[in-house]
């Protein structure tokens, strides 16, 4: 039996090696989604599936993959079918997945006969075909509408590669070399997690792996029972609203949780959110599980070892049927902004518990633009956006920072400017987004694009439009968003779902994002706050 000093090596190695493919896919991918956004993530499994490490990428990510491996070893790929040197892909959000744009891949890891563990990397890709460039669709009705669909299955065969299914890629998306070079990425990720586990295999041998798993499993779940005990028991509700679908326009979303607390036990009813829609504003059971646990490991007032085993002390009620638990053949493509939306909600009931660990809302949503440029070469350009964090109960929000369901990057302008005939005019801060209050919520961004190609299409898939971040404990609602195209010096609005606008030359598209809400009254706002917030408005 190991000791404690060996499990915590174990551990320890572990991290580092989810760290070490994080690291791989950085430096080897081709997109400027996956190489600048860093829109990706890897993850370390036991042999049953169970997430026990993970890369400091995307919580919607990295509290998901668990739950496709898990689902791909009970119903496609069985666990006596996997090989050493096998990978097997998928981005079916109906097989485990989350939408079409995110390719998981894994690859088992055997020592002396026995599978020891699995590894894990998730890319969004730039592109997998569908409707818009990007695979972000507005106006998708149905899944098929959305993109590439890939099955779970082996990409490679005992370390050879099925060709035919790359030349099926290949053949239906817009951007191949970029993808297949993403892919490829992923694939020696896999390659160095998995010789990472070897090392420690040969060095702890196959037993010893597989009971530090169980044990770590064990150790993340003692420390989130204890974080869930010493929360007051309860019964606490929110609701919030996302915009609307984008097909039925002007009809609100409704967004319920109720979180109850009971000793060391948490259970989360989303029964209340409304019925899936008809437009790509649905989730699936994978990508809602991901924001629910988020939103209590978040809470936890103790460090935790972020693995599968802080899932055990959670239930989640969500009927089939509803956004956060869409029936096939459902549109998910914007399943982020559900998850985005619903982590706020979790927030607001669970302020009601703990209300000094919880800030007001952030901006919640993905502001997510597409160009696609078609000219003597076609070029695609994903950029997702982000507006300011809400405010603390002991201080302001951050302004323009990656938050929630987040961890990405921006994609640097210079890159942009270099690869596509595009022009960034303005990026700044977007003065006034922030919530009011004694702390005031985090500014968001102010951004404009100039086509400089004769033939562009625009794509946008938004929300934060009508429903405001909200503040909390008495704080104000952050600014909502806004899109506009300026034509001849003339600006109209632009429908922020929107598929395949034509753009000419010389047009610009201008995207103010909202800030975060603010937390506690205005009036208690300090006098050094307030002269600070004077001189922010006059620079």
């Amino acid at each position: 039996m190991l000791g404690p000093i060996e499990i915590e090596v174990i551990r320890n190695a572990l991290n580092a090696a989810a760290a070490e493919m994080d690291v791989t896919v950085w430096r080897t991918s081709r997109s400027t989604i996956v190489r600048e956004l860093l829109d990706y993530s890897t993850a370390v499994f036991d042999a049953e599936g169970w997430n026990l490490a993970q890369s400091a990428r995307i919580p919607g990510h990295l509290n998901s993959m668990s739950h496709a491996l898990r689902e791909i070893l009970a119903n496609f790929v069985p666990s006596g079918q996997w090989h050493e040197g096998d990978v097997v892909v998928t981005n079916d959000p109906y097989c485990g997945g989350q939408h079409l744009p995110d390719i998981i891949a894994y690859k088992p890891v055997f020592h002396e006969g026995r599978r020891i563990a699995f590894v894990g990397t998730l890319c969004h890709h730039i592109d997998v075909g569908g409707l818009a460039a990007g695979s972000y669709a507005a106006k998708a009705t149905e899944i098929f509408q959305e993109g590439l669909r890939i099955p779970p299955l082996k990409i490679l065969d005992r370390g050879i590669r099925n060709e035919g299914v790359w030349a099926m890629i290949r053949q239906n998306i817009r951007k191949p070399d970029l993808l297949l070079g993403d892919l490829s990425s992923q694939l020696a990720s896999l390659d160095v997690g998995a010789a990472a586990l070897l090392r420690l295999a040969r060095r702890f041998g196959a037993e010893a792996m597989i009971e530090a798993g169980a044990r770590i499993l064990d150790m993340s779940e003692a420390g989130m029972r204890a974080a869930i005990a010493r929360m007051p028991d309860g019964t606490y509700e929110f609701t919030d609203f996302l915009d609307d679908d984008g097909i039925d326009l002007g009809q609100p979303i409704r967004l319920h949780v109720a979180v109850t607390i009971q000793g060391d036990l948490a259970s989360v009813d989303l029964s209340g959110c409304s019925p899936q829609v008809a437009g790509p504003t649905n989730a699936t059971l994978a990508s809602t599980n991901a924001a629910v646990m988020f939103a209590l490991m978040c809470c936890a007032d103790s460090s935790l070892h972020m693995s599968a085993g802080c899932y055990r002390p959670i239930t989640v009620i969500a009927p089939e049927g509803l956004v956060v638990n869409a029936r096939h053949p459902a549109p998910v493509a914007h399943r982020v902004a559900v998850t985005h939306r619903l982590l706020g909600t979790m927030n607001g009931a669970l302020h009601q518990a703990v209300p000094e660990l919880i800030p007001a809302a952030y901006y919640g949503n993905s502001y997510v633009t597409t160009f696609q440029t078609v000219a003597e070469t076609r070029e695609v350009l994903v950029e997702i956006e982000i507006g300011g964090s809400g405010a603390h109960p002991s201080k302001d929000g951050v302004n323009a920072y990656a938050s929630g369901m987040h961890n990405n990057s921006n994609i640097p302008i210079e890159m942009i400017e270099a690869q596509l005939p595009l022009t960034i005019l303005r990026y700044g801060l977007r003065e006034g987004s922030g919530g009011e209050g004694k702390f005031r919520g985090g500014l968001g961004l102010a951004r404009e694009w100039r086509i400089d190609s004769p033939r562009c299409f625009f794509t946008a898939n938004m929300d934060r439009f009508d429903h405001a971040p909200y503040g909390l404990a008495g704080g104000g609602p952050a600014a909502v968003g806004k899109l506009v195209l300026r034509r001849d010096g003339v600006e109209s609005p632009i429908p922020p779902k929107t598929d395949n606008l034509p753009l000419r030359k010389g047009d610009v598209v201008r995207l103010e994002t909202s800030g975060g809400g603010g937390f506690g009254p205005a009036a208690e706002r300090p006098t050094a706050a307030k002269a600070h917030d004077e001189e922010m408005r006059y620079l």
